[in-house]
């Protein structure tokens, strides 16, 4: 949980367009609780001992990703949702009277905010902040070896050629971070020790980053990471002119589709390099080819697509200046754990009628 979601002695805070949502209308435990397939693609048998101490008596009722259930949906109350299409999304939805709450066990919930737009609306929560540091590893990962120039060290290593390359400090380095929630106050806070210069957006500015004489945007951002600038998502050219690397962690809306377009790239600097951790469709792709090709920009670290899996034939494969994974950043041994972990806090909220964790604000769409 972020200092955003906490409010007076610790309890979450319920945002004021949560009013609006019957979050709690019959406190108590749920009839029956549909789980359909999340992170690895099963359950353990202890990540089901958990949900069900967490709702003692509930029924758990298994839902493939094609959206079929093992038996009827009739008194779900509660959805945990992990890789459903939007055609299964709705099959279940149209099967469920009773649900009122959907848990999604990804970060992104871009796919089950209109599904939940409902009369009256769905409670809908997410995974904010389980993939935190994972993802954030992966980012420096990434930033290191560019800046240390691994993947030209070892191309001269398959051609067995002894030639030394000049490499970068990170003491040198701008960070721009777009999209500064969870994942991106986790980028700033481990990459803090290296003493990179950050940038940063969101959506307000002014939450937790003042400084400390309220002069400037900047400060620390209630965490106790530094951000050099911290600026509003309109002043994104200035972060863009700014950075040696542009990393991409908002949340995929209908106002940051293809935010990464044309325009955008050409005010990246030459050499600088664009990371996407978050979802394909921030990134206009042709627009990104093309820049890429022309050399325009240092390169790209990839690791989300707008068609998954990205098929043989894409030409992202082919190109130099292009590191691209199968949308790993997120994997660790140890997300799984708080994600049951996350949603079994939820569950005892739920019954208890207490404020959920994670709440989604279906007007912005996160």
């Amino acid at each position: 949980m972020t200092s955003e979601d906490v409010g007076p002695g610790g309890a979450p805070r319920v945002p004021r367009w949560a009013a609006e949502i019957p979050s709690a209308r019959s406190p108590g435990v749920p009839d029956a609780i549909a789980l359909s397939p999340i992170l690895s693609g099963r359950y353990r048998q202890p990540d089901l001992d958990r949900i069900g101490a967490a709702a003692p008596g509930a029924r758990l009722v298994m839902v493939s990703t094609e959206g079929r259930s093992d038996h009827p949906l009739d008194e779900v109350e509660v959805l945990l949702s992990g890789w459903l299409s939007p055609e299964a999304i709705d099959r279940v939805l149209a099967r469920a009277p009773r649900l009122r709450w959907v848990h999604s066990a990804i970060g992104g919930v871009e796919s089950m905010v209109a599904a939940t737009r409902r009369d009256p609306p769905l409670l809908l929560t997410n995974a904010r902040g389980v993939f935190s540091r994972p993802v954030a590893e992966y980012v420096l990962m990434m930033i290191l070896a560019i800046a240390r120039r691994l993947p030209e060290l070892m191309e001269l290593q398959k051609e067995r050629t002894w030639q030394p390359l000049e490499g970068r400090e990170l003491r040198d380095v701008t960070i721009g971070i777009v999209g500064y929630g969870s994942i991106g106050r986790e980028v700033a806070r481990l990459a803090a020790p290296f003493g990179c210069r950050i940038v940063a957006t969101r959506r307000n500015p002014s939450l937790g980053s003042a400084a400390a004489d309220g002069s400037d945007g900047a400060g620390e951002d209630g965490s106790g990471t530094k951000v050099d600038v911290m600026l509003a998502p309109e002043e994104l050219p200035q972060l863009l002119r700014e950075a040696d690397f542009v990393v991409l962690a908002a949340p995929l809306t209908e106002a940051t589709e293809n935010l990464v377009d044309d325009r955008a790239l050409a005010l990246m600097r030459p050499g600088a390099w664009l990371v996407n951790v978050s979802r394909g469709g921030l990134v206009d792709e042709r627009a990104l080819l093309r820049v890429l090709r022309e050399g325009a920009v240092g390169g790209a670290v990839l690791d989300t697509f707008r068609q998954e899996p990205l098929p043989p034939t894409s030409p992202f494969y082919e190109l130099p200046n292009v590191i691209l994974t199968p949308l790993t950043s997120w994997s660790s041994g140890r997300v799984l754990d708080r994600s049951v972990e996350l949603f079994c806090d939820n569950l005892r909220r739920y019954a208890a009628g207490r404020p959920l964790r994670n709440l989604v604000d279906p007007a912005a769409g996160y």
